[in-house]
């Protein structure tokens, strides 16, 4: 499988090392959020909301990982994927959650897909996020979704 590329995707989270991403992600990555109907799609729409996740996200860690194999949105072939589990807190809120990280030919994260639970933490982190990115001047106040 492609663990070398979560092994150094987890490690970057977990320091908050956001320039360690870049390389990790294809150009035209898409990742699915759980608080936005359409993915963020682009390196740089990806590694921006990276970011305001970093800030975002209290007491995060990574508390499991599975691998196999899964169709992306685009494909309907089984492509090498791989999840992580992780626990958090947003804004007093205790999330879980999984990252499924799907990979390209050339072993990079091409597609990552967040979900989270339950409901209450979703609004919280939805929330947070559209702070942080009208913060950062990357959607109006109040426009992300």
């Amino acid at each position: 499988m492609t663990t070398g590329t979560t092994q150094r995707f987890r490690s970057a989270v977990e320091k908050g090392d956001q320039a360690a991403l870049e390389e990790l992600f294809t150009e035209d990555v898409r990742l699915f959020s759980p608080v936005k109907f359409t993915p963020f799609e682009g390196r740089p729409a990806v590694l921006a909301l990276f970011g305001v996740l970093m800030r975002t996200f209290e007491d995060f860690r990574y508390v499991g990982h599975f691998e196999g194999e899964a169709s992306t949105s685009a494909e309907e072939d089984q492509e090498a994927s791989e999840i992580l589990l992780f626990r958090a807190t947003v804004n007093g809120k205790a999330i879980h959650g999984i990252d499924l990280l799907q990979f390209g030919q050339d072993g990079r994260i091409k597609e990552f897909t967040v979900m989270v639970r339950p409901m209450s933490a979703v609004q919280a982190l939805g929330e947070a996020v559209l702070q942080g990115l009208a913060a950062d001047g990357l959607v109006p106040d109040g426009s992300a979704h």
